[in-house]
């Protein structure tokens, strides 16, 4: 169960009270029509960053992955005899991953940029029970979040967190879920839950600080834009990982 903390002054601002806020103060709130350039850039970024995560910090996280990518090793040495060719096969593995890493990542980012982030006013600012925000440092926007109600299961759902990696270490993130949270009290929605295919461990632990327990995990997940053929299957791999919040009991 979660309860809303005392907020800071700047907290509760609204967009308009926000902007004369002095400028070395971390605020947040809600999304503008001219901030749409900048959201798109942070988001874009974030984004971006996955390409070499999944490729090779991913790799680490993916035992199965390691044993078959060593067989094949040994394999083409057993087929060809040669020990330059054998020695350059994890190289041209590790790079058929980077590979399909950039053309999934690219894939799923087109899709999010014609979608709700080509949008925002339409799917997160007009609907009852949803929301965008960004968080506003030295007068620059330096992150994102929003919340998308689901009235199926009365939860809301935190989507497109995102700070920009020259402001990171800031307890920027955390304030952006904190905000999610804080509109789930409002909206009296029963728990927040999010989705997360984030590789670093330390997305996880921001995600539990703020009250968040993980309910179940998959290895097969599909992102819009994947293809799932062989190669694909071969050379990209993702762990999907589901958090749920409760606020109140149904």
């Amino acid at each position: 169960m979660w309860s809303t903390p005392s907020s800071s002054p700047s907290a509760a601002l609204s967009p308009a009270e926000a902007k004369i806020v002095r400028k070395d103060a971390v605020f947040i709130r809600e999304f503008e029509r001219e901030d749409r350039e900048e959201v798109r850039r942070i988001f874009y970024e974030g984004i971006m960053e996955r390409i070499p995560n999944s490729a090779f910090r991913g790799f680490q996280q993916q035992p199965k992955t390691q044993f078959l990518y060593a067989m094949l090793t040994v394999m083409c040495f057993v087929v060809t005899k040669s020990v330059t060719l054998t020695c350059c096969t994890p190289f041209i593995l590790m790079g058929a991953r980077y590979y399909y890493s950039s053309k999934v990542i690219h894939n799923y980012l087109d899709h999010a940029l014609h979608t709700d982030m080509a949008d925002i006013e339409a799917y997160y600012m007009k609907p009852a029970g949803s929301c965008f925000w960004v968080a506003v440092l030295d007068g620059h926007i330096v992150g994102i979040v929003a919340a998308q109600g689901r009235e199926e299961d009365n939860t809301v759902e935190l989507r497109r967190m995102s700070v920009d990696s020259q402001y990171r270490g800031k307890g920027i993130a955390k304030a952006l879920g904190r905000r999610v949270l804080e509109f789930a009290v409002r909206n009296n929605y029963a728990a927040v839950i999010l989705g997360t295919t984030a590789v670093k461990l330390a997305a996880h632990k921001l995600y539990e600080s703020l009250g968040f327990r993980q309910t179940s995990q998959s290895e097969n997940h599909r992102l819009p834009g994947m293809s799932r053929s062989p190669l694909e299957r071969l050379f990209f791999q993702i762990r999907y990982s589901r958090y749920r919040l409760q606020i109140r009991e149904e």
